[in-house]
């Protein structure tokens, strides 16, 4: 059963836990895994550490920003009345599953996904979240959970969730560097076809890397063609299905994610 035609059929978990005493929400379990909220303290600048912890059982997976034909893309909203902001989430390189209608783009070990947290206001506070992601198998199980955690001002670190959250946020692609980025990028509205150059650090014509597109709602990408690598420097063309009351992409609207070796790196593309 692909995972397109086993979302007709779903059966989804919704789940709403007590707040957790430490900085820790308390497992979510569902039936390929289970998922938490972990944070730290609150930094000078008010930022907060924290990371969407996400366990995976053998054999499951879950899905990355784009899910690719078919899947859940992880969303997560927090209650501002509680003094924190959020301003997003951030993911680890993924892989491609798949292949045809039934591709797509996730994670088959279990993740953390780094939370963007700032607090708005001072003294002790409440983090309460929700959260919704596939867990996929044979099918997809949603999962929806409202979790919640105290973050009690001058609170002690748990060296634990400290090294979690770090992990989490190492595991990130890097930004562009000179031997590893975006020469040019440009998007063909009458052709549909993205172009791209990229300088990698380790491809080869056997092992070009790899690229992961997310775009506004409605725009998906597909199999990268025309691949060519020379002296460093990877060229190719991607297919792009725009939606039907879509239109040309603008500079900015696409994140590209890159995997070459054992590197990766994130960007927004700018057009020529």
């Amino acid at each position: 059963m692909t995972h397109l035609a086993a979302l007709a059929s779903l059966v989804g978990y919704f789940f709403t836990v007590p707040p957790a005493d430490a900085a820790q929400s308390e497992w979510v379990q569902a039936e390929g895994g289970a998922i938490r909220i972990v944070a730290g303290g609150q930094q000078p600048d008010g930022t907060i550490p924290a990371i969407l912890d996400i366990r995976l059982k053998p054999g499951w997976k879950t899905y990355w920003l784009d899910p690719g034909a078919s899947g859940i893309p992880p969303q997560v909203s927090i209650d501002p009345k509680d003094g924190i902001s959020f301003s997003g989430m951030r993911f680890p390189a993924p892989k491609s599953f798949g292949d045809g209608v039934g591709r797509y783009t996730g994670y088959d070990k279990s993740v953390a996904f780094p939370l963007l947290l700032k607090s708005e206001t001072s003294g002790d506070l409440s983090l309460k979240a929700s959260v919704f992601l596939g867990i996929c198998k044979d099918i997809c199980i949603p999962v929806q959970a409202n979790l919640s955690l105290s973050l009690p001002e001058g609170a002690a670190e748990n060296p634990l969730d400290e090294a979690r959250i770090e992990d989490a946020v190492a595991a990130l692609p890097a930004q562009p560097s000179e031997t590893f980025k975006v020469k040019a990028a440009s998007f063909d509205t009458a052709g549909k076809r993205l172009r791209l150059s990229l300088v990698t650090p380790a491809a080869s014509a056997e092992t070009p890397p790899e690229l992961f597109l997310a775009g506004p709602p409605g725009y998906s990408f597909g199999t990268p063609e025309n691949v060519a690598v020379a002296n460093g420097e990877f060229t190719a063309e991607v297919p792009v299905r725009v939606p039907a009351k879509g239109g040309g992409l603008k500079s900015g609207s696409v994140l590209l994610v890159a995997k070459s070796g054992e590197r990766s790196m994130e960007t927004p593309l700018a057009f020529d």
